[in-house]
């Protein structure tokens, strides 16, 4: 765990006038439980302020920016860039997850690593900066994290029906993912994936629920596509 919050404010480009703030949306509950902390010192009701700003940017951003698609096709595109996986993911390119405040039990499971962790805390350091500085540094960092490489993020949502329209189209073949490994006792689950064409390993993934995993499995496999060619199979 990293303690120098001055590091994270470089790396985000913000620099906050009450770090308070910005540690609090650091504190997972269960740092926060295990230190005994004053109720709601977690970062969970930024979590909430974080989400709604977060909302209304990214609806701004694409209402304007993508004029040609209906309500239906914003709402999805919108649900691509907002949702768990791709949030922890921006929340990865500052390495956020390391400087994440986490009770001793949650660091030894590994939910420095555990998206849902990650996430939460990125929409909690989108709400502390709005209530530091309000929605222009808040719009920033939504713009400088979130609303960036788009074609890129929203491979993620619905990307098993997308991996399969590209597996069929190129090979007339059926996808299939297979559950290679559950590792973890049972209320803390990880599931390993993998999406295959035939013997053939597409991309691997994993997650805590089986349906997650194998939807880490076909992102991983787009995002290679992706890399080289959109219609080729590595």
């Amino acid at each position: 765990m990293r303690t120098d919050t001055k590091e994270l404010m470089n790396r985000i480009g913000y620099q906050f006038k009450d770090e308070h703030l910005l540690l609090h949306a650091l504190t997972h509950s269960s740092y926060a439980n295990e230190k005994h902390m004053k109720p709601f010192s977690d970062n969970e009701r930024l979590e909430f302020l974080g989400d709604a700003v977060l909302e209304v940017v990214s609806s701004d951003f694409l209402f304007h920016n993508y004029p040609q698609l209906s309500e239906g096709d914003l709402s999805r595109l919108r649900a691509s860039l907002v949702c768990e996986p791709t949030l922890a993911y921006c929340a990865k390119t500052f390495e956020l997850g390391s400087f994440i405040l986490l009770g001793k039990g949650e660091e030894m499971t590994g939910g420095r690593e555990r998206k849902s962790v990650t996430s939460d805390a990125f929409e909690a350091m989108i709400g502390a900066i709005y209530l530091d500085g309000g929605m222009e540094p808040a719009r920033d960092f939504i713009m400088k994290f979130v609303l960036t490489d788009i074609e890129h993020k929203k491979l993620y949502h619905d990307c098993k029906t997308a991996l399969q329209e590209i597996v069929q189209a190129e090979h007339g073949q059926t996808l299939t993912y297979v559950l290679v490994e559950a590792t973890g006792p049972d209320h803390n689950k990880q599931y390993t994936s993998e999406a295959r064409l035939g013997d053939v390993v597409l991309g691997r993934g994993t997650a805590s629920s089986k349906k997650h995993a194998e939807q880490e499995a076909a992102f991983a496999a787009l995002t290679a596509m992706h890399q080289e060619d959109a219609t080729k199979i590595i």
